[in-house]
């Protein structure tokens, strides 16, 4: 078996484990930045075997480069997202963000 016969290549910005909808850069996330182990990671996510979580590292270990500019994209993409989140929220969270307000005026009222 080769490494990369446990990924679907979907397209250039979206790799993922076979039979799953996780994406390398979950694992890789909390690999790197969280400082989980491989077995933390497995135990996360029940739908992965500690297998793929090795294998999506090594994949990482052996395309470093190119797996760090894949995941620089994607934190990259998520910032963009919840900047545009931010910029325009959607009606629904805007009506329970003044919901939420209107009651904690309300808790801090005199009662006098």
């Amino acid at each position: 078996m080769q490494l990369e016969d446990y990924f679907n290549f979907l397209a250039p910005d979206d790799i993922r484990l076979k039979g799953t909808r996780i994406g390398i850069e979950t694992i890789l996330f909390d690999y790197l930045f969280r400082a989980k182990t491989p077995e933390e990671i497995a135990q996360t996510y029940t739908s992965l075997t500690l297998e793929q979580v090795y294998a999506t590292i090594l994949y990482y270990l052996h395309n470093k480069q190119a797996v760090d500019a894949y995941i620089t994209d994607w934190l990259e993409w998520g910032d963009r997202m919840r900047e545009e989140q931010c910029q325009n929220p959607n009606p629904v969270v805007e009506r329970l963000r003044k919901l939420k307000a209107e009651k904690i005026a309300i808790e801090f009222l005199p009662l006098f």
